[in-house]
């Protein structure tokens, strides 16, 4: 420990000394970094690379702090900052697609830039850059060094030393804008058209061609809609239709998804025992006809699942509302949506004389199907901006992970979002208490947000005794959510669980607008499966300070997860 801490002092004295012979600011603590080499002996160079990776390193763009989770940023033996390219979509609202490894594809504005691991050069619009560091692999992940992303999307980038902070500021005089032209098609994120035949399974397939979506070109993976369709916790079958929220339902539950090689479509048969091979943790929903929100979850993230009125009932059929030619529909009018497809690009200037209406104006999403290759082109068709449904619902997922991320799940909401429940105003508190089957340490909750622009707060509280009162808890996680959708958010600090300890997760939420912010699973017709009130303890509050059974008051369970790992021993 004492050497530590000489070489934090050594390192800050020597990286002040660096900023003062480089580049002064004035205050002696800030470096402006280019593609100058730092010419200490290697020896101090190490000292300073040891402080600095010791601690942890924190990255703020435009102001904001960046979330850098299990993925740290490192500075090099060089005295580079690495940052791991999975922050980039967020921290400096550009597309970052990952090709096997070793070939990163950063888009903003009208900007490409192409780095390859191991490579120091990068190009941008097809000229070649130099940078000071290469792009290498680490531990599985991609990282770049930041100098690249202020070069390639202009930015300046300044190290602050004292409290081990990089900060980056956009240059640029005009806002960030999407392109007027997107097309998965040209950029290798498109999944594999498939053929849902002659069952109602249109929201299975929509639901898993944009989850495989989201993970491209990284991972390109099948998944199974027959295990969607068949093993679900509601009573309908594969003739009889379904919506996103069963997706949802089925997603958030590890219930899925599993590969198509485990469990082919429509063979006749399903397995039991499959496990999920991806747990979804976020689900965010795009509010209605929020096109410019559509694009960029596109653009970010991957394929928004969404909601249409089809007249045509397969590749074969004819509709007044399609132009075969064009591969271009629109409808307008007020019949209720009957089908699922999955947003994969825009074209602002598709011209509206290929449609078969007179609209207003030109431009349409470019939607995938789920009829096979021979419908449209390839299995791909234009849908109007204009089209009275497209764009009302709309689902991204944005929230993938691997199995190993949470040992257990704690639920009691296998249909899970299926009605709201409240106080006729916009806050009302939910809460579900659970036992711990093993000595364990509590990360996250799960929850829906029910509209946009929710606020949270999250308490625990432990040992809770057979008739609750709650109020003995404590904070353990604040935040707003911009969209309506399912949400995991990770505690800062765990917390420890005997085996056989029943802990109760508490969460307060305001979502403007709302009379009922609850999320509940409940029966709502002989039609669905009965819902099991046998599998959770939940309770609702007004205020936080009386709660009352939301299963023997309100037949319902609560829309609140709890998740773990087991404490090794």
């Amino acid at each position: 420990m004492k050497y530590r801490k000489l070489y934090i002092a050594l390192g800050l004295l020597l990286l002040f000394l660096t900023a003062v012979k480089v580049s002064s600011t004035g205050t002696g603590d800030v470096v402006t970094k280019g593609k100058e080499e730092m010419a200490e002996a290697p020896q101090w160079t190490r000292l300073i690379v040891e402080s600095i990776n010791a601690e942890e390193i924190r990255l703020q763009v435009d102001g904001k702090e960046i979330l850098l989770d299990e993925k740290r940023a490192y500075m090099n033996p060089e005295q580079h900052l690495m940052i791991p390219y999975q922050i980039l979509t967020e921290a400096f609202a550009c597309s970052a697609s990952l090709f096997y490894e070793e070939k990163l594809v950063i888009e903003k504005n009208k900007v490409e830039l192409i780095l390859y691991a191991g490579s120091d050069v990068m190009e941008k619009n097809g000229a070649e850059i130099l940078l000071p560091a290469p792009a290498v692999v680490e531990d599985g992940t991609f990282y770049l060094p930041v100098e690249a992303v202020a070069e390639g999307l202009g930015y300046t980038y300044e190290w602050k030393n004292q409290d081990y902070t990089a900060v980056l500021t956009d240059n640029a005089s005009v806002l960030s804008e999407i392109p007027h032209i997107y097309d998965y098609r040209e950029k290798g994120r498109m999944p594999a058209v498939q053929d849902q035949g002659t069952l109602g399974t249109c929201w299975a397939f929509a639901s898993l061609t944009a989850l495989e979506s989201a993970l491209l070109p990284e991972e390109r993976l099948d998944f199974s809609e027959d295990h969607m369709t068949l093993h679900h916790a509601f009573s309908t079958g594969q003739n009889d239709g379904g919506d996103y929220t069963m997706s949802m339902a089925y997603l958030t539950a590890w219930q899925g998804p599993v590969l198509e090689k485990d469990d082919p479509y429509n063979d006749g048969k399903s397995p039991d025992g499959l496990k999920a091979v991806k747990h979804v943790q976020e689900i965010q929903m795009i509010e209605s006809k929020d096109f410019d929100a559509i694009k960029r979850a596109v653009y970010y993230y991957g394929g928004v699942q969404s909601s249409l009125y089809l007249s045509l009932q397969d590749y074969r059929s004819k509709s007044v509302y399609y132009n075969s030619d064009n591969s271009a529909y629109c409808y307008i009018g007020n019949e209720k949506v009957n089908h699922e497809v999955v947003i994969i690009g825009w074209d602002d200037h598709y011209p509206k004389e290929n449609f078969n209406n007179d609209l207003p104006g030109d431009g349409a999403f470019i939607c995938q199907n789920s009829w096979g290759t021979y419908f449209g082109d390839g299995g791909i068709f234009y849908v109007s901006y204009y089209d009275t449904n497209i764009g009302i619902h709309n689902l991204v997922y944005t929230g993938i992970e691997d199995t190993d991320n949470y040992d257990s799940i704690y639920q009691s909401d296998l249909c899970g979002w299926v009605g709201q429940m409240g106080y006729g105003n916009d806050t009302a508190w939910f809460a579900n208490v659970y036992e711990a089957k093993a000595d364990e340490r509590l990360e996250a909750a799960g929850f829906y947000a029910t509209g946009p622009d929710s606020q949270y707060s999250i308490y625990v509280a432990e040992n809770v005794a057979e008739d609750p009162d709650l109020t003995s808890r404590r904070l353990v996680a604040q935040g707003e959510l911009e969209n309506a959708g399912y949400y995991t958010v990770s505690f800062e600090d765990p917390i420890l669980l005997e085996a056989g300890e029943r802990f109760g997760v508490i969460v307060k939420m305001i979502t403007p607008g709302s009379v009922h912010p609850i999320a509940i699973e409940y029966t709502v017709s002989k039609n669905e499966k009965t819902i099991d009130l046998a599998d959770g303890e939940g309770y609702i509050s007004a205020r936080g300070n009386l709660w009352t059974s939301a299963e023997e008051d309100q037949d319902c369970n609560i829309c609140l997860k709890a998740f773990t790992s087991t404490v090794k021993n």
